[in-house]
């Protein structure tokens, strides 16, 4: 077995069906079924079942797959080691990126890593910030910038504490909240928490009087157009000219959302990704949104 057969198994495992699987590596329905002969005969035991819903592994199929991701970590982290043994940031980088951090800071960010270090393979993916996070204590991913509050071991900086605020049109700002149309966006649960309570808290917890949206860029675009107010993180608010309340909890409490960069323990020490950390970092201190601090 090598490489391209550990891909094919998990390629299999993904996809569940043959065809599906043998389309997306670009084989034919023949050819994967004859390689996966091939790796059966090799390890000397049966590792699917074809079934009239697809495939399944046996026990033995699902300890290659076990091992052979192992086997696949171990060789990327070999490689790795030996770019960076080399004097030159290089090597690959898988990074996920909240969606609401992407469509501010993402596109200028990897512009000027790629400027920097054109040697480094970047994978870049973009989502909900607790599907990246699944995603990270897979491995699947190196770091993350992530909003909220999801538990982690290993390495974690804080990279910035936004307050949400509630937000109009000028026009609209002598206008009480409650007279208004309040647009919702969609989010994670723990923040959709915090939201119902400080609507409850301030008696704005009327359904009827409501638009609900699933991306918070629709949201803020209908709050430009005087449809009615949001609760919206001052991540999305440069440049918007209305009225921006700061929100605050009855207890006092500033109604804020963090923002951390998680990290892999083992991908905190290559160059590659100490170097987009750092990038990372830099390009908040030069928006002033959080003081310098050294990497752990």
């Amino acid at each position: 077995m090598d490489e391209k057969d550990f891909s094919l198994l998990h390629m299999l495992k993904e996809c569940g069906n043959i065809t599906h699987a043998a389309d997306r590596l670009y084989l034919t329905q023949s050819a994967l079924s004859k390689r996966i002969k091939a790796i059966e005969r090799e390890l000397g035991c049966e590792i699917v079942i074809r079934t009239r819903k697809g495939v399944r592994f046996t026990p033995e199929g699902e300890l290659a797959l076990e091992r052979t991701a192992q086997a696949r970590r171990e060789l990327e982290l070999l490689r790795r080691e030996l770019g960076a043994s080399q004097g030159e940031i290089c090597g690959s980088l898988s990074a996920g990126f909240s969606i609401n951090y992407s469509i501010v800071h993402l596109p200028e960010l990897i512009a000027e890593y790629h400027r920097r270090y054109p040697r480094v393979q970047l994978d870049i993916v973009t989502g909900q910030s607790r599907t990246l996070h699944a995603s990270l204590q897979t491995g699947q991913l190196d770091v993350a910038v992530l909003r909220g509050e999801l538990p982690w071991d290993g390495m974690q900086y804080l990279l910035a504490q936004e307050r949400i605020c509630a937000v109009c049109t000028a026009e609209l700002a002598d206008r009480p909240l409650s007279e208004l149309t309040y647009i919702n966006h969609t989010t994670d649960i723990a923040h959709t928490a915090l939201m119902t309570r400080w609507l409850h808290e301030n008696n704005l917890g009327n359904d009827a009087n409501r638009i609900n949206v699933t991306d918070l860029m629709t949201c803020q675009e209908l709050v430009r157009r005087g449809i009615g107010w949001a609760l919206l993180p001052e991540i999305v608010l440069g440049g918007f000219d209305g009225c921006i309340r700061p929100c605050t909890f009855a207890n006092g409490e500033p109604f804020i959302r963090r923002m951390y960069v998680d990290c892999q323990k083992e991908s905190e020490s290559l160059p590659q990704v100490r170097a987009l950390i750092e990038l990372i970092k830099e390009q908040y201190r030069a928006d002033g949104d959080f003081p310098a601090a050294p990497l752990p």
